[in-house]
């Protein structure tokens, strides 16, 4: 004879009351509830303070954020549905401090033509055109062309031709600084090149385990070399010692 079982009565955590934080658990949100309804306030302090070691050792993770007491307190309050009446060490944080948002962070919007030079580039131009000096005015376009070069060559991995970094120089400036053909503006990337071996590392890290490949494969023809070596100077000591004698001499 089978007898069903009766699921009217089953209690399902859907049907339950939602908790706040489910990382503690129901039986914290029961232990905390009856501290709420404690009437000594001594003995409702001793209990929240066993309520927040409770917390610590269900969340070990906690330990390793900057002041993490605090940050158990502000989540007692929170399973409490800041109903609990404790004296804290830490303010204590109110309902509407947890639902305030947080003003939106403001980003910057700036929209330029050139993404791949970077907004440093025409800062370095907006303060170009205010040098009045014209010597030093044409030795900072250099020096703006050069790094423009150096980050064309970092965003497309390749060599550019001057007259692009010209021209483009000419445009982001609307044509308040120019180079000439003469200028050269390569300065920088050779410089770059020599300097900072991280950006061209490729090639010389390719070059370098191609030689230490090449010594690993001279050391081990020299080891097998050693070995033959040996090998033959043992069999010439185990040679045996055969001495010509004449049949008609007699025994020694």
């Amino acid at each position: 004879m089978n007898i069903e079982p009766d699921l009217s009565n089953m209690d399902y955590n859907t049907s339950r009351e939602k908790i706040t934080l489910a990382e503690y658990g129901r039986h914290v949100k029961r232990i905390v509830d009856n501290c709420v309804k404690i009437e000594d306030r001594a003995h409702r302090n001793q209990t929240a303070l066993e309520i927040i070691e409770l917390m610590g050792q269900l969340n070990p993770h906690l330990r390793n954020v900057e002041d993490f007491r605090h940050k158990l307190w502000d989540h007692l309050f929170m399973i409490s549905e800041f109903k609990l009446d404790v004296d804290s060490p830490y303010p204590k944080t109110t309902k509407s401090q947890i639902i305030e948002k947080p003003e939106p962070l403001e980003y910057p919007q700036t929209r330029i033509k050139f993404r791949h030079y970077g907004k440093n580039v025409i800062a370095l131009v907006e303060k170009a055109k205010k040098v009045e000096d014209p010597e030093k005015r044409a030795a900072f376009a250099q020096c703006i062309g050069n790094y423009m070069k150096l980050t064309y060559q970092n965003w497309n991995k390749e060599n550019t031709n001057d007259e692009i970094i010209k021209n483009d120089l000419r445009i982001i400036s609307k044509d308040e600084l120019s180079l000439s053909v003469e200028d050269s503006i390569s300065e920088l990337s050779r410089a770059n090149r020599q300097n900072n071996p991280r950006q061209f590392q490729n090639k010389g890290n390719n070059n370098n385990r191609n030689n230490n490949n090449n010594n690993r494969n001279n050391n081990n023809n020299n080891r097998n070399n050693n070995n033959n070596n040996r090998n033959n100077n043992n069999n010439n000591f185990r040679k045996p010692y055969n001495k010509t004698r004449n049949p008609n001499e007699g025994p020694k």
